[in-house]
Formats: C-alpha cells, sequence, structure tokens
C-alpha cells in the first residue's frame, strides 16, 4: 500500500437491504487513492453516495464488501486505530447548546481519552478564531461560529484526516470565505482534508483532486485541473471597436464564430486550435481590439456532462 496516501478505498460497495425485492445499490464498487495532504472533493447529486461513504468511513454504516486503509491502517481489523487517525465533522448542527465551546471541546477530548495535560483546547479555539466565545454558551454563537466549532471538535484527538460534510451548508457568502481560509489554514498545517459539497464552485476554489459519484458509481476521478479539461472547449468573446473586422484568417482554423454587432464569440477545442494561431487571427483583421476575454470551461459544466450521461 501507497504510504502517500491518506485513505485507500479498493472494490467498496454498500446494499441496503429492503423489505421489498429491490435492493438498494448505494455504492458500486468503488476505488479511490486520496493523498496525504491533498484537499479531496467529492462530488454528487443528492442521493449519489457520498453520505454513505462517509458514514462508512465513521463506522456508522457497514460496508457490504471491499477494503479501506486509513494512513495504511486495515479498517476492518483496526478500526479504533484508523477512526482516532480521522476528525468528521457532519452537516447537522449537532452541538449541546448548554455547554461553552471549551466545555465541549474537553468533553470531547474526554471521550477520547486524552490527558487534561495532553489537551490543547484554547490552542485549537484561537485557530478557529474562537478564543473570544470560549466560555459563551454554544447557544449564541452565530451559524458561521458553530460550523468552526464543529471543525474544532473533530480536532480535539489531532487527527490526521479530517472529513468535512458539506461544510459550508446554509451559510451566507462571508462566512463560506472565512471557513475556507480556515479549511486552507488547517491544510497548510498539514490536515488532508475531504470535502463533500453540493456547491461546485467550492470544490474548484479548494479541491486539488475531485471524485464524482452518481447512483453509486464512481464516474470520474482526477485533478480539478484535469476534470475540467473533460470539456474540451473554450470561448473568446472579442469586442471591436467598429463593425469592419475582417475575420477571413479566423475562417481558416477549425472554430465556431458568432457575430452579434461589434461583438465576435468563436468558440473552439484547445487540442485542435492553437491559441496563439486564433489570437494572431483576431489581431490582424482590420479593426482594433475594444476588449476581450475567455471563458474557460467550469467544473459545474463539467459536472453536468457527467451526470446527465
Amino acid at each position: 500500500m501507497n504510504s502517500e496516501l491518506a485513505i485507500a478505498v479498493n472494490n467498496l460497495s454498500k446494499v441496503y437491504k429492503s423489505s421489498s425485492d429491490i435492493d438498494k445499490l448505494a455504492l458500486d464498487n468503488i476505488s479511490l487513492a486520496i493523498k496525504k495532504g491533498s484537499i479531496f472533493g467529492l462530488l454528487g447529486p443528492n442521493g449519489a453516495g457520498k453520505s454513505t461513504f462517509i458514514n462508512i468511513l465513521a463506522d456508522l454504516a457497514k460496508k457490504t464488501s471491499g477494503e479501506i486503509k486509513v494512513l495504511n491502517i486495515n479498517h476492518d481489523s483496526n478500526l479504533i486505530e484508523a477512526k482516532r487517525l480521522m476528525g468528521i465533522v457532519p452537516q447537522e448542527l449537532n452541538i449541546d447548546p448548554f455547554f461553552t465551546p471549551y466545555e465541549l471541546l474537553e468533553i470531547q477530548a474526554g471521550l477520547y481519552g486524552i490527558k487534561k495535560k495532553d489537551r490543547k483546547t484554547m490552542e485549537i479555539l484561537k485557530m478557529l478564531a474562537l478564543e473570544d466565545k470560549a466560555k459563551a454558551y454554544a447557544r449564541t454563537l452565530s451559524g458561521g461560529m458553530r460550523r468552526r466549532l464543529l471543525i474544532a471538535k473533530a480536532m480535539v484527538h489531532d487527527p490526521e484526516i479530517l472529513i468535512l460534510d458539506e461544510p459550508t451548508a446554509g451559510v451566507d457568502v462571508e462566512l463560506r470565505s472565512n471557513l475556507w481560509e480556515n479549511i486552507h489554514k488547517l491544510n497548510q498545517n498539514g490536515k488532508t482534508i475531504i470535502i463533500t459539497t453540493h456547491y461546485l464552485h467550492e470544490a474548484e476554489e479548494l479541491c486539488n483532486e475531485i471524485a464524482i459519484i452518481n447512483e453509486g458509481k464512481l464516474i470520474a476521478h482526477d485533478t480539478t485541473i484535469n476534470i475540467k479539461s473533460f470539456l474540451d472547449k473554450i470561448t473568446v468573446i472579442v469586442d471591436y471597436n467598429d463593425n469592419s473586422f475582417d475575420l477571413s484568417g479566423l475562417n481558416e482554423l477549425n472554430v465556431e464564430i458568432k457575430i452579434k454587432d461589434r461583438q465576435v464569440q468563436v468558440n473552439y477545442k484547445p487540442s485542435e486550435v492553437n491559441f496563439n494561431e486564433m489570437l494572431n487571427a483576431l489581431n490582424s483583421s482590420r479593426s482594433q481590439i475594444k476588449n476581450m476575454r475567455i471563458i474557460e470551461t467550469k467544473l459545474e459544466d463539467v459536472f453536468l456532462q457527467l451526470t446527465q450521461k
């Protein structure tokens, strides 16, 4: 097993038995290799199998077949040790409102058997910008603070891997940006981060690698850049000062051209057309370019194309 892997999953399947004749196949023979030190995104529509995957890692659901290793520790034969390597942040805000953040982290540390002298409660709260709320009741915290408190609880035993299930669900743009900053900070401190999310721009912003699950099947797994390149298309929009441009140079290239007033839209495949050739053709149009913008493939386009196939 590769020592550079945080989590290695081989042929993982999960079947939920039904009282009817039709069982539910939640995960269908999935294999994944998640690198240490990465921010890994797990994407998929509702019911795709993302939560089932996390619940199996957390031992909240039992797999039907397959093998899981967490930092080379077998998830079956050394479950307690494997679980100690992970900190799991649930989507639900399951925080006791009558305890303070300091008390909640101390209780969590006690559950993990961490001696008082070895606890880093205030250090963790400070890392997540919650030190000034250490003695405030959890019920008085804002939604963003509660999200950060869940992350803090998952860190009390200093896990190597943090798994965040929809970490920014239901928070506003400012709080989402703050959580992104915290996730980057944790990753820079050496933590492997695994995120499930419905926000495609979030995965695009945060993740080094992405896996897309649909109907229990793994349909894509690659770097974020490579997954975006699945759609071999770039659009260039050019605004000219007048409409006397000459596009004969473009007509010699394998591109799609759309013209509206003084604006020209060029769609092309980078695998077939060299960007510099296309740019030279635009520059030789006999009319001065006023503005140019490039629209590249968005992760959302790839996601929709893959999940609708």
